[in-house]
């Protein structure tokens, strides 16, 4: 038997916390550097050519022809490619087939692709695609460009949905109040600072390996398998990492996917497509706009008892994942509140526009954020406080009044102490009667405060997405290695990954490394997407870690003299609760191990317990807990020109016990401004006759910026562990506080009522010109 090593110090005698504790992104010094490689960093193979997109000049019409003849006249051009030159199937939709990847037959969204130019440079093939509208034979057709247009046309993407419960028309009928109302909420781009971008690469025996930024890998190696008419063991498709993602690339990714592959295969040569931002923004499709219409009944106190509502959605041309984007609308009608009696339709609306697709809380925000413009002007209307309105109308801890709309029940509530801890802390009160004072004695600057609560489900509302695998494998070295099929877009998550493996283990994060996300490894994975990235694939690689563990207990235990249950691993080392003096190297012990063949590395799966859903009725357990969050804002209006700053901004979020507080809290930060922006700068325009996008470049779409920051920013994490069992009892933290800045947009509404008592609930995003407009009254 090998001796253990020589007593341990008593600095080795106290582990150092690995999960829990602050640490820095797994790339964050390559980030810095420069050094990060994306994509488009991978050395070009020799050879490599670059694709281009043709794109339709009309919002709708049919495609009569190509002049092939005059793209490949042009310089440097090799090849143009349409969807006849597709194996396969012409489709990239990721739900129905309804989503073409080269137009065949029918034009639906003015800058839908219709060609591609494969040419031996970038800036050729660009300027050889650049001549779409003149080699582009088409037929123009009328083009529906907006969503209550298409919807008066009863024009859908998928049939309508309903979610009821109760006799909201009967108690429509009795309440004391009743208001009937419409609002809007616009669009917003994904924004992400790496555009879409695909190197595919041909490879022996009719194999293809692609290099892809994109969310879904899995999805992307079967929508080209589709498009080639191959298997999808000829795919593999790698990931190291993206920048930025925000559900942008979950499905919409396939497409450039799909034809960097076909061009890869067809000419046997490496192809790169890589778009522009311009082009971006009018290929890609982005979030939802959402209309509502309302009939709401309440009582003296501002209790809701009853709504009615239409949600209409601006889906696009094709449905994309428009279906499971309004499921998870009508479940977060409800947001923090108990809703006795409700009566919600969701319409999917086709218009000739691009297809709209998942970005950061894929529906959620745009369910909630219509009952908290409800609340809000029932509180205006009765005179009462909003924040008020709103505690009156949370669930219950216990009870009756603790169950959804569509049947679930509303456990381990924090609604009540976490929003109490954040309205003493914050100073609400004091503040909501000093900004009173302040706007009776200013005439031209206003103030408003606004306090808003969130509850947001956790889990894809797709059960069968709800799984994960992981690898790991334990080196010779005492090293280890893990993969996961998770992909990387910045959030941190092959951080905490590799923190739940080296807890596991008991290792310093030091001596735990991801890998990039590869089909070739994990199979058959969901996105990485609705927050679950670290829930899925942290207990995945869990479960991979531990079976590692559990096979090398009985050596330790045989090394150390001791049994199993006695042994404490920690920083590396195997050590005996009762005689913690004497230690075992991990390393030691993995080198035994694998003298005496014993298996140093394993996978881990992980599947979601306790989900159930019925897509017809909308009833059932579709989230595995709930995230809550609140925060109360602060803006400052100047009533001459409209333009606004957020003067203050408090965030109390639970993400359970956390993983990782400063990933976690740099989470909520980003998800704030970037829900700010949403709310507020983030204006997309369409061409009302021609339907061209606008707004398609930073010149004239106006993301947040660091001046947008609220001026006094205070993010906390309220630190209870989730009730449910996920992974170290953390909570996701990717979309919920993306709900939080809608205290901002209802602190502009707060200003524009100290100025306009009878001004209506401000339109989405609330620019300049629409603050004016609604101060003065029209």
């Amino acid at each position: 038997m090998n001796k253990p090593c020589d007593p341990m110090s008593a600095e080795m005698l106290t582990p150092s916390p690995v999960v829990g504790s602050s640490r820095p992104h797994e790339s964050a010094a390559l980030h810095v550097s420069g050094e990060a490689r994306y994509t488009d960093d991978l050395p070009e193979l020799r050879g490599t050519l670059h694709a281009a997109l043709g794109l339709s000049p009309v919002a709708h019409g049919r495609l009569l022809g190509v002049d092939r003849a005059a793209l490949l006249a042009l310089p440097g051009v090799v090849a143009v490619l349409t969807a006849e030159d597709i194996p396969g199937e012409n489709n990239c939709g990721p739900l129905l087939h309804d989503d073409p990847i080269l137009a065949s037959g029918e034009l639906r969204y003015l800058g839908q692709p219709v060609f591609a130019v494969i040419a031996s440079d970038r800036e050729l093939a660009l300027r050889a695609a650049a001549q779409a509208a003149r080699v582009i034979r088409c037929e123009t057709l009328p083009a529906v460009l907006t969503a209550l247009e298409a919807h008066a046309a009863a024009q859908y993407v998928v049939p309508p949905m309903h979610l009821q419960r109760g006799d909201a028309a009967a108690a429509l009928a009795s309440a004391p109040h009743r208001w009937q109302g419409e609002w809007s909420v616009g669009g917003q781009e994904q924004f992400y600072l790496e555009g879409q971008i695909s190197y595919a690469l041909p490879q022996e025996d009719h194999g293809l390996l692609l290099h892809c930024s994109t969310q879904h890998p899995s999805e992307m190696q079967q929508l080209v398998a589709h498009a080639l008419s191959w298997d999808s063991h000829r795919v593999q498709v790698q990931c190291r990492r993206m920048g930025g993602g925000f559900g942008g690339k979950e499905s919409q990714s396939a497409l450039f996917a799909c034809v960097a592959a076909l061009a890869a295969h067809r000419l046997q040569r490496p192809v790169k497509l890589r778009l522009d931002r311009d082009d971006d923004f009018l290929i890609t499709g982005r979030r939802h706009g959402f209309d509502y219409r309302w009939n709401v009944g309440f009582d003296d106190e501002g209790r809701l008892l009853a709504a009615e509502v239409e949600l209409i959605a601006n889906c696009g041309h094709s449905a994309d994942l428009s279906a499971p984007v309004m499921t998870r609308a009508l479940c977060h009608f409800d947001n923090a509140y108990w809703l006795p009696h409700v009566a919600l339709h969701g319409y999917c609306a086709r218009t000739n526009t691009q297809s709209n697709t998942a970005f950061r809380g894929f529906g959620g925000p745009q369910g909630a954020l219509a009952v908290e413009v409800i609340l809000d002007g029932i509180a205006r209307r009765l005179g009462l406080d909003p924040a008020l309105v709103r505690q009156r109308n949370f669930y219950d801890e216990e009870g009756a009044r603790n169950v959804t709309p569509y049947g679930q029940q509303v456990e381990d509530n924090l609604l009540r102490p976490l929003s109490a801890q954040l309205l003493q802390d914050s100073d609400y009160a004091q503040r909501r009667a000093d900004i009173a004072r302040f706007n009776a004695d200013s005439p031209v600057l206003k103030r408003g405060l606004a306090f808003t609560p969130l509850k947001f489900g956790i889990s894809f509302n797709v059960v069968h997405l709800n799984q994960a695998g992981a690898l790991v494998h334990v080196y010779a070295d005492g090293s280890v290695l893990v993969n996961h099929g998770g992909t990387e877009m910045g959030q941190g998550l092959n951080t905490k990954v590799a923190q739940v493996v080296a807890q596991a283990l008991g290792l310093p994060l030091t001596a735990v490394r991801a890998t990039a996300t590869d089909t070739s490894k994990i199979a058959n994975t969901s996105a990485t997407a609705a927050s679950t990235g670290a829930d899925l694939n942290g207990k995945a690689a869990q479960d991979a870690a531990q079976r590692i563990r559990r096979r090398l207990a009985p050596l330790a235990a045989e090394l150390l003299q001791a049994p199993e249950d006695a042994l404490l691993w920690a920083d590396g080392w195997v050590r005996v609760a009762t005689r913690p003096e004497e230690a075992l190297p991990f390393v030691t012990l993995v080198q035994q191990a694998y003298l005496r063949r014993i298996q140093l590395w394993s996978e881990g799966f992980y599947a979601t317990p306790g989900l159930h859903w019925d897509r017809q009725t909308l009833q059932g357990r579709p989230f595995f807990y709930f995230a809550y969050g609140a925060a109360v804002a602060e803006v400052l209006v100047d009533t001459l020109t409209g333009e606004y700053r957020v003067l203050r901004a408090d965030a109390l979020h639970d993400v359970g016990q956390s993983l990782n507080p400063a990933l976690d809290i740099g989470q909520v930060e980003g998800a704030f401004l970037q829900g700010q922006g949403w709310l507020t700068t983030e204006e997309l325009r369409w061409h009302p006759h021609t339907g061209k996008l606008l707004t398609h470049a930073p010149s004239t779409y106006k993301i947040p910026t660091a001046n947008d920051m609220p001026l006094d920013f205070r993010v906390k994490l309220f630190g209870r562990p989730n009730a449910a069992d996920s992974i170290h009892r953390s909570k996701a933290v990717g979309e919920p506080p993306l709900l939080l800045p809608f205290a901002v947009l209802l602190a502009l509404q707060d200003a524009v009522s100290s100025v306009n008592p009878e001004a209506p609930p401000l339109q989405a995003p609330a620019t300049a010109e629409r603050l004016l407009r609604a101060m003065q009254g029209f």
